[in-house]
């Protein structure tokens, strides 16, 4: 690996239901076939296993606190030279880290996607492309609603609940200002196809500058 230069890091951040994870997949997808990997932060929640079930549900999970940064820096500091790490799982049914890890091999392109990655300048420092998916609260709120009923076997009652106590004012506390790191802002997340394809094309030319033309020869996906 001494010959290669170091992996590109694009940062893909929004709130809760911005459509964030659907721009990733997209810029994934247009890249099939090449040495890309998603690391999502919300691997990187705390383990919480010394407190109560309780307490755990208790947490405001949209705080920049409630997340292993130190953890997230470290292993993405181990990727940018080539080595693999043992990644963290979140179980979002005990509100904890599992005991399980999943090993990940490193690759030419890293796209880190979470609310909060460019809130710590050591995660922003890191990253080549920082992009934010601007997406207007009420749709915001229909997708969270849809993703915590049919995925998280959560009720409307408590996804209401969670987003007026937490989700929203941490939104508009720690999320949007961050907006004015981004490179990229995307508005209505992945049905703009326009930003996507040129999101696409700067990647695929930040590989060709920086000598990692083999990329494109390298059938090595993973998400």
């Amino acid at each position: 690996m001494a010959d290669k230069k170091r992996p590109i890091i694009i940062g893909v951040t929004g709130g809760s239901g911005s459509g964030k994870t659907t721009v990733s997949r997209a810029i994934f997808n247009q890249l099939v076939g090449h040495s890309i990997m998603i690391l999502q932060q919300d691997s990187y929640y705390k383990d919480q296993a010394e407190m109560t079930m309780e307490q755990r549900k208790a947490v405001n999970y949209d705080h920049p606190l409630t997340f292993d940064t130190d953890l997230l820096v470290d292993q993405l500091k181990q990727l940018l030279r080539y080595e693999p790490i043992e990644k963290p799982v979140y179980d979002y049914n005990l509100f904890t880290r599992s005991d399980e890890t999943i090993h990940q091999e490193p690759r030419d392109v890293i796209i880190l996607e979470g609310i909060l990655i460019l809130d710590d300048e050591r995660l922003r420092d890191l990253m080549d492309i920082k992009v934010f998916v601007d997406t207007d609260d009420d749709i915001r709120i229909i997708r969270r609603i849809q993703r915590d009923m049919n995925e998280r076997d959560r009720s409307l009652e408590s996804v209401i609940s969670q987003y007026l106590k937490t989700v929203k004012p941490m939104y508009h506390q720690f999320v949007e200002p961050t907006k004015r790191y981004a490179d990229i802002i995307v508005p209505e997340g992945g049905e703009n196809q326009v930003a996507i394809d040129l999101l696409v094309t700067k990647i695929r030319a930040i590989l060709e500058a920086h000598g990692n033309k083999e990329v494109f020869d390298n059938p090595d996906t993973t998400i």
